[in-house]
């Protein structure tokens, strides 16, 4: 007896789609071929629909411990399984920032039966915990270390050369970036126009996100060390990046790759505005021919979330970020649909490529031994984003009224289903996530 028989669905194996079912037992896909006389527990119709591995959405900040009112890690795990995503790597700018073993200890406890979706954690690099960083190799539910060259939203920021290159020589694991130069930032604070968002990208300019880059790649390649370069929002930096793969890799965020300034600050002003910032239209089409081209490795939606009433002050006192865990799936199969981006892309993207990156264990594949972890969607199923509809605790969305075709219908943790159709079911169970 099965616990669960996915059933009647084109199933991503092996970079096709496969009219397969999938059956699973104590949490691991144990059948794949025709299940038909097999009995389970459960049975899942997934006809007319697409059953991919559980997607990964491996930049979000759920904001626990420190500033919970605006989410935490149960409120974000919800929007997570709701847009079909089955685990996460969360960051560690969190008040206390977690930058050391105890404050990391804690974070799993609190994760512990309280999230619907599988997890990981990135350890924060600040100037002083190299000797913490040295010893994360064997740390439970560790991504990453998480790196900011330029300050952004909380306390964590290691900008001078040398601290950077000290935790380069420290890490044992992949060192994710903020890549913003603080020197630059501080330059060109004069040039931000009080009342103007629009001044948010002047401020924050090209300069300021290439140099940086330039920066953490030189040192990256010349320790032999692991650079993920996040949020990548310049064509300069999809220039550079391009010529130097191997051991550097980037993210670019589904929002720099659907909006795009000045119309995104004229039509939603604050709510658009994030770190690094979404730039002109010319900077969109080279993200564009980025992922056209496949030389970005993942795709992550930095879920920022921040209370309407901070967003709705006025520049600058308003903060950077925007929510996107519940979105980025629906925004990307609608790029699908108007050929934009390819189902084996998304798959790369956001199972296959941090996988390899990262070193996951038995995800990011439909293979029988795998761990059960996928997501479900219609490809032809209109869904129609609302603030009222969104999880997160802030509410809103940058893409409120936006219909998107392509939608997650169904999300299964761990051969558990915990979302049809928007609906959260069950209790939490995501676990933390295993690496090699």
């Amino acid at each position: 007896m099965l616990d669960l028989i996915i059933k009647n669905g084109k199933c991503y194996i092996n970079k096709n789609l496969e009219r397969v079912d999938i059956g699973i037992s104590n949490g691991k896909i144990s059948n794949i071929g025709d299940l038909s006389n097999n009995k389970a527990k459960n049975t899942y119709d997934a006809l007319n629909q697409i059953v991919f591995p559980g997607l990964l959405d491996t930049q979000v900040h759920f904001r626990e411990p420190g500033s919970t009112n605006t989410e935490d890690l149960h409120s974000g795990s919800r929007a997570a399984i709701v847009g079909g995503i089955t685990g996460v790597f969360e960051m560690p700018n969190t008040n206390p920032p977690t930058t050391n073993k105890l404050e990391f200890q804690k974070k799993l406890d609190i994760a512990k039966n309280r999230m619907y979706c599988n997890y990981a954690f990135y350890f924060g690099a600040s100037p002083n915990n190299q000797d913490e960083i040295s010893k994360i190799r064997e740390l439970e539910g560790c991504c990453g270390v998480k790196l900011f060259a330029g300050s952004s939203t909380g306390t964590l920021l290691v900008n001078k050369e040398d601290d950077i290159e000290k935790v380069f020589e420290s890490t044992p694991k992949v060192v994710a970036v903020h890549s913003e130069d603080e020197e630059i930032l501080n330059l060109r604070k004069k040039l931000i126009k009080k009342g103007d968002v629009k001044s948010h990208p002047i401020w924050r300019n090209e300069e300021c996100a290439i140099s940086s880059t330039r920066k953490i790649v030189k040192i990256a390649k010349r320790l032999k060390k692991k650079a993920h370069i996040l949020h990548v929002s310049t064509k300069e930096e999809v220039d550079f990046l391009s010529q130097n793969k191997g051991d550097i890799t980037f993210e670019i965020t589904p929002q720099h790759l659907t909006i795009y300034a000045p119309e995104c600050y004229e039509s939603i002003g604050t709510f658009a505005q994030m770190n690094p910032p979404i730039r002109d239209k010319s900077h969109y089409d080279r993200l564009w021919y980025a992922v056209k081209n496949n030389y970005n490795d993942t795709l992550g939606s930095d879920h920022a979330p921040h209370l309407k009433e901070n967003k709705e002050k006025s520049y600058p006192e308003s903060p950077s970020g925007m929510p996107g865990v519940q979105t980025i799936l629906p925004i990307m199969l609608n790029h699908f649909n108007n050929n934009k981006i390819t189902l084996e892309q998304i798959v790369n993207f956001m199972c296959e490529n941090p996988v390899k990156i990262f070193g996951i264990k038995n995800k990011g594949f439909i293979k029988e031994g795998y761990d059960a972890d996928l997501t479900i969607v219609d490809l032809n199923k209109n869904i129609e984003i609302k603030n009222e509809k969104i999880e997160s605790k802030c509410k809103w969305s940058p893409f409120h009224n936006y219909t998107f075709k392509g939608s997650p219908t169904c999300t299964i943790v761990n051969g558990e289903i915990k979302m049809m159709d928007g609906k959260i079911l069950g209790n939490p169970g995501g676990r933390p996530i295993i690496f090699d």
